[in-house]
């Protein structure tokens, strides 16, 4: 089946985004609530937590997720590089990470044009080393998304090097082929909990005595 031209499949993209994310904040209004009550009992804070993200073309916007974390959490640092990041994270938080539930708010950012159900995962404003390697394979060009191929292949175990590079095979391949797949095979990782730790690389280093690539 012939490939749909990049700039046409990109503004049917966009189409979709808001479809699907309008249904999916329909749909899932029930589980939003039922989430809203279980953050507000387990521990003080506002249920969603904002920080600032690098969208398409290095435009900075605020992501939004189900807060997971002590509202004392040092801010604007990854996960995994806070000194034994399992202190910070509350009791439904745990529950939250493992299942990406906390992922959900997102839906809101697809819907006003934040973010793409998929396309590389937006990184922190700070995170100059893995903006300037996707720059050099375009990955800066194309929305940010939910889901992504690197998420689909390793997520939290990825080096920056091999996640930039993945990011930028999605370029490459970017289509609705591609998101279908990187759709699907997302819910399957969800599902078996694949690609989740707490400490991220750094900490599969120390415990391998290597870095793990997925």
């Amino acid at each position: 089946m012939p490939q749909m031209p990049k700039k046409i499949y990109l503004k049917t993209k966009r189409t979709i985004d808001i479809i699907l994310s309008l249904l999916g904040l329909i749909i899932l209004s029930p589980v939003f609530l039922i989430l809203v009550i279980a953050i507000k009992l387990d521990s003080k804070g506002p249920v969603l937590f904002r920080q600032k993200r690098v969208g398409i073309h290095k435009s900075h916007f605020n992501i939004l997720k189900f807060r997971t974390m002590r509202i004392d959490t040092p801010k604007d640092i990854p996960t995994h590089l806070l000194e034994n990041p399992e202190q910070w994270i509350t009791r439904v938080g745990r529950f939250l990470r493992k299942t990406s539930l906390d992922e959900l708010p997102q839906i809101w950012n697809i819907f006003v044009g934040h973010m793409s159900i998929i396309g590389p995962r937006p990184a922190l404003w700070n995170q100059y080393d893995l903006v300037a390697e996707r720059d050099k394979y375009g990955a800066n060009d194309v929305p940010v998304g939910l889901t992504g191929w690197a998420q689909i292949n390793g997520r939290d175990e990825l080096p920056i090097e091999v996640k930039a590079r993945l990011d930028g095979e999605y370029v490459e391949k970017i289509g609705l082929l591609m998101d279908v797949k990187c759709f699907f095979m997302t819910i399957v990782n969800v599902l078996k909990k694949d690609g989740v730790v707490e400490g991220g690389p750094e900490k599969l280093r120390n415990e391998k005595g290597k870095s793990v690539v997925g």
